[in-house]
């Protein structure tokens, strides 16, 4: 049977720990590493439902992308996520930016997979914090065919499109909240990007590249991280349970 240590090690050597960005706090935050794993549920934030979930199902290990335990705990009350993993004795490690980076079975990856595209490579960092992949479509297609490609390989209920000046081939990606690096897509010969969260003035700045943009919502574009990671853990862990949440759900409601 599969140790803590040993699903790190299997992570670790994909997405190492170290890789990390220093406003981060990704790795083992709740359980000892020796402890052997029953079953282990994958998810992007580890709430009152997702424990709940690995409660019933007998899973010991939470794999969240979200880290459990972010900025300094200076209380913990009963209803809190992190006192109830250790009530329950549920361990949490918590793969953030680590996974968004990794070219292996990282968060970015999984969403360029997800949509379909090939030659999907990292491309240069522009500073510390900036995540960027990029990857081709089969087909060329129009802004409006591209954000709704997009939307139904999501599952998205809504999404944001600013259309651009011509066809989209080249897509360049950042999962989660990425609107501030649509300019480095466009520098970069992308002919549409695709983020999570947008602000109004990175907005504004994208429209000036002509590139067409879509803004598909920050769980829609993290989420498919999940099933990707526990078929690769799968395969090197055969002998362990990995299991994607059911009971977690984007916060917001389209309506």
């Amino acid at each position: 049977m599969a140790r803590i240590c040993d699903i790190y090690d299997i992570i670790n050597s994909a997405a190492p720990f170290d890789s990390q960005m220093a406003f981060d706090n990704s790795g083992l935050l709740v359980g000892d590493r020796a402890t052997e794993v029953t079953r282990v549920l994958i998810c992007l934030d580890i709430t009152r439902e997702v424990i709940d979930e690995a409660g019933a199902m007998n899973a010991n290990l939470i794999i969240s992308h979200h880290p459990v335990i972010f900025d300094p705990i200076k209380s913990l009350s009963s209803q809190d996520p992190a006192y109830l993993l250790a009530r329950n004795g549920i361990a949490a490690l918590c793969c953030h930016t680590n996974l968004d980076i990794s070219p292996v079975c990282g968060v970015n990856v999984a969403l360029a997979n997800r949509l379909g595209l090939r030659n999907i490579r990292p491309e240069e960092a522009f500073g510390e914090d900036c995540v960027l992949y990029s990857g081709e479509l089969l087909e060329p297609m129009e802004p409006e065919e591209f954000a709704l490609h997009v939307k139904g390989r999501l599952s998205a209920g809504a999404l944001k499109l600013l259309p651009g000046d011509g066809m989209v081939k080249r897509v360049f990606l950042c999962s989660g909240a990425g609107g501030e690096f649509a300019p480095y897509a466009a520098m970069r010969g992308g002919d549409a990007y695709l983020t999570g969260e947008m602000k109004h003035h990175e907005a504004l700045e994208a429209r000036k590249t002509g590139l067409t943009c879509v803004v598909a919502g920050h769980y829609e574009t993290e989420r498919v991280f999940a099933e990707y990671l526990a078929a690769y853990l799968k395969k090197r862990a055969p002998d362990t349970g990995f299991l994607v949440s059911r009971a977690e759900s984007a916060p917001f409601t389209t309506v």
